[in-house]
């Protein structure tokens, strides 16, 4: 008997898990732009940190969200700031998403470009056959 393509972490997300990501990194980017929060360490950074993706779960009703900082910011202090603040996205994304739950948002570093740049690296140092 052959099995039926089920929606898992074998095939990837779902479409529905890409679309609601990326509403949701809208959201959050229009909340990071206007930056109404009481902490401290966000009200100066919030316009210098990107949310690069959103993934929720299957079931969305979590999500992590992927932040980089753009001005080479302390991200040991922007993390604990967004984490602890994180009522604040998830209130944003109640009100703007037409979502039955609305996901309990986790932020953490994506080292994504940090990696690209080290395989950049190391296919630099390459040296092919018909080079002089």
């Amino acid at each position: 008997m052959k099995k039926k393509n089920t929606p898992g972490a074998a095939n990837g997300p779902s479409q529905r898990q890409l679309r609601v990501g990326e509403q949701i990194r809208h959201i959050m980017a229009e909340t990071m732009a206007r930056g109404h929060f009481h902490d401290e360490a966000l009200l100066d950074i919030s316009g210098g940190v990107s949310v690069t993706e959103v993934r929720p779960t299957p079931d969305l009703r979590q999500a992590t969200a992927y932040v980089i900082s753009l001005g080479g910011g302390d991200m040991d202090v922007i993390l604990p700031a967004l984490n602890n603040n994180a009522s604040v996205f998830q209130k944003d994304i109640n009100s703007k998403a037409t979502l039955k739950f609305t996901p309990r948002v986790r932020f953490v570093l994506d080292t994504s470009f940090e990696k690209a740049q080290k395989l950049d690296e190391l296919l630099s140092t390459i040296e092919y056959s018909d080079q002089d």
